[in-house]
């Protein structure tokens, strides 16, 4: 009797002629390789791959998307490395860069969890870290030392929609030799691309706006020096960052779309700024384009006129109106999340800041009516009713 095949031996993929129009999901774990020496070929010149830990074709396809995006490939041949998350993309620009006895200064808006990885975790290294006012570069500067060895800020602040001085920021580092790291989430390539204003490291959470639709949690780091982005390549493989194949596919699909999301949520965003700002009980709305934004100026001359779909108002009536607001807006996610398909309500002093004493949270502008908001690509005259009613009932 003739023995069969084995069931468990692969089978090799079929060929064709055609290829497909989705780009395949691939989920291998690890790559067989024809030899040893093939193999230590491989690890020497990094070509192909070898275990998805260190690399795999969907996070590959995903980051040269992004690295497109960036402006990337005409500044250098250096390409972006996709992490399991936007946190871990921080942790690994931390974790590849710095070492016992650096300083890091940090905007003092950073996200919540950046700020507490600053704050909390990097001194348990023996790392020293502070904050300053990223909108003025004084405070910037006097918050240096001589141990500076980086800084890092977002170009709009969350969630009090504020924008850095970034020329000052970047002429800052560049003066005293720091490493100057932008965490692009809120503003997006479409707004900013930071390594054409001087950036050496950019970041991206890709959940965010680039990917698109809250189904898929990623990161994306970048080095402007080829060193630099060995080092953080080899951190996020070793500390295990490196994102799930099924995430990088679905960002992917996501991304196909990002510029018309961007535009059409970008758009809305303008015209409820604009709306809320008449309703009876707001008492702010905070929106770059509008020329009551304390940075309107700095905002025009960074972005060329463009806002982001990013906005932030606030309630007269405190945390009694908070909780009415939410609820006359059943349709609007009420989430502390950011970039989805969805418009998205958020509500800093209940989540991303209430570790936050009351004090630092009025220091920074929030109050209990404080909302931030990611105006999504719905109708733009369904989704303005809808948060003016609210609003109105909130008051």
């Amino acid at each position: 009797m003739d023995i069969p095949k084995s069931l468990v031996r692969r089978t090799s993929w079929p060929t064709s002629t055609s290829r497909p129009v989705v780009t395949p999901l691939q989920p291998s774990v690890v790559y067989a390789s024809p030899d040893p020496d093939a193999l230590d070929a491989q690890y020497t010149d990094g070509t192909g791959y070898t275990y998805a830990r260190e690399g795999h074709p969907n996070a590959d396809v995903v980051a040269a998307k992004i690295d497109m995006l960036e402006g990337a490939p005409e500044l250098f041949d250096t390409p972006g490395i996709m992490t399991g998350s936007g946190m871990a993309a921080i942790g690994a620009a931390f974790l590849g860069v710095l070492k016992a006895g650096d300083h890091v200064l940090g905007g003092d808006q950073l996200y919540g969890r950046t700020l507490r990885l600053m704050t909390q975790d990097l001194p348990r290294f023996g790392i020293d870290t502070s904050v300053a006012d990223p909108t003025d570069v004084g405070a910037m500067r006097a918050a240096l030392r001589p141990n500076t060895r980086m800084i890092v800020v977002e170009v709009i602040s969350n969630p009090t929609i504020r924008v850095a001085d970034m020329e000052g920021i970047a002429a800052l580092a560049k003066e005293h030799g720091i490493l100057l790291v932008v965490d692009n989430t809120f503003t997006t390539p479409r707004l900013y691309q930071p390594f054409a204003h001087g950036a050496d490291i950019t970041i991206h959470s890709v959940t965010k706006l680039l990917a698109g639709h809250s189904d898929a949690t990623l990161g994306y780091v970048a080095a402007r020096d080829p060193d630099l982005r060995l080092a953080i390549a080899t951190a996020n493989a070793t500390w295990g960052m490196t994102p799930s194949p099924y995430d990088c596919w679905m960002a992917e699909r996501g991304m196909h779309s990002f510029d018309l999301r961007f535009d059409r949520s970008q758009s809305t965003a303008r015209l409820l700024a604009d709306a809320l700002a008449e309703v009876p009980g707001v008492t702010r709305v905070i929106y770059p384009t509008r020329p009551d934004h304390p940075d309107h100026n700095r905002a025009v001359g960074l972005f060329g006129g463009q806002g982001g779909n990013m906005l932030s108002f606030e309630l007269a009536g405190g945390r009694a109106a908070a909780n009415a607001m939410t609820r006359a807006a059943p349709d609007v996610a009420f989430a502390p999340t950011l970039g989805d398909v969805g418009t998205t309500l958020s509500h800093p002093a209940s989540s991303s800041h209430r570790a936050l004493s009351a004090e630092a949270q009025a220091d920074l502008g929030i109050s209990q009516g404080f909302f931030r908001v990611s105006v999504g690509i719905e109708e733009p005259e369904l989704l303005i009713s809808e948060m003016v009613r609210a609003a109105r009932a909130a008051s």
